[in-house]
């Protein structure tokens, strides 16, 4: 498992990869069949084969870090785990809306935006 923003950066054919549009919810729809099917019009994967690579932030990590996980119908794999400042990782918990027991948040644009920095790749403009 990648460990750091350096180590990540290094994988240059991964970080091109990445869906800065994903989100937890988004995936479950696309993903797993029992997802809300009916929110996710045409968006779902047609075959084992398609997959998403995208960053979640788990609200439980000490010290605050954003993962990065490959996802396809079949399984989930974390790929990556990387620390990022706190005070992101609190502006995003807050903008998706704090809500107990879930856990798991997407990034706000001002974190995908530091994370792309720190990667040294362009963010799709207006992707939320």
């Amino acid at each position: 498992m990648i460990t750091s923003i350096e180590e990540l950066r290094q994988e240059r054919d991964l970080v091109n990869k990445i869906d800065w549009t994903m989100t937890p919810e988004k995936a479950i729809d696309m993903y797993l069949e029992w997802g809300a099917g009916w929110t996710r019009g045409n968006e779902f994967a047609r075959s084992g084969e398609e997959e998403s690579i995208y960053f979640v932030i788990y609200d439980w990590e000490r010290p605050p870090m954003v993962t990065l996980l490959r996802r396809n119908s079949k399984e989930v794999e974390e790929i990556a785990k990387v620390e990022v400042p706190e005070d992101l990782i609190k502006a995003s918990i807050e903008e998706a809306g704090l809500r107990p027991g879930v856990g798991v948040y997407p990034l706000n644009r001002a974190l995908k935006e530091w994370l792309s920095k720190e990667l040294d790749c362009t963010l799709p403009p207006g992707d939320d």
